[in-house]
């Protein structure tokens, strides 16, 4: 009960912080949606389907992000423009954060739904299978960023975020698997044990 209450909390915290004066609104809108969809996914799940610890942990994490992303716009999160001018960079890598935790949260999520469903034992083909959803979900998004910017044109600038970089949707997607793969390098140990308790 604690933990849902400080989880909601900082929830609440960022999001508020998010959504005050962000720096364009129509933005704010396309890149919060995620953020803002998965708080009553979660909140009808939480009894029929309720996660690891690990999971809404790294589901905040991953709401945060995209809160931050949403205030600034992912080309001008203050911090990485700092980073750029320190390596000498030409762009503001913040978008490459977020595409690594597009990766790194739904990893987990998804291999714990593999798992909890048993549609897979633990191992090569968990990970296999959960590197594949990590690419398609990636994928999807690109997509939808595309269609994005279709409809709404020159207004979708700031929500690509590719700052003139050619290859940033291909980049996009390795830095989601990269992602993929360091979580499930880092975290199955903890998750597996996570589960266990979950099911006993």
């Amino acid at each position: 009960m604690h933990n849902r209450i400080l989880w909601l909390g900082i929830y609440s915290l960022v999001l508020i912080w998010s959504v005050i004066n962000p720096h364009d609104r129509f933005t704010w809108w396309l890149e919060a949606i995620p953020a803002l969809v998965a708080l009553p996914l979660l909140l009808l799940t939480r009894n029929r389907f309720p996660l690891t610890p690990l999971a809404y942990v790294l589901i905040l994490l991953h709401c945060s992000v995209l809160f931050v992303g949403a205030h600034y716009t992912y080309a001008e999160v203050p911090l990485f423009d700092w980073l750029a001018q320190v390596s000498g960079s030409e762009r503001n890598n913040y978008d490459k954060l977020g595409h690594f935790a597009q990766g790194f949260v739904p990893a987990i999520l998804a291999r714990e739904i593999l798992l909890r469903q048993e549609a897979v034992k633990p191992g090569a083909w968990c990970a296999f299978l959960v590197g594949c959803f990590v690419l398609a979900l990636s994928a999807f998004y690109e997509l939808i960023e595309w269609w994005v910017a279709l409809a709404s044109g020159e207004g979708a600038d700031a929500f690509l975020g590719t700052q003139g970089y050619v290859w940033d949707t291909q980049s996009d997607m390795l830095m989601a698997l990269i992602g993929a793969i360091v979580a499930l390098s880092l975290l199955s140990r903890r998750h597996d044990s996570q589960l266990r308790r979950l099911k006993g």
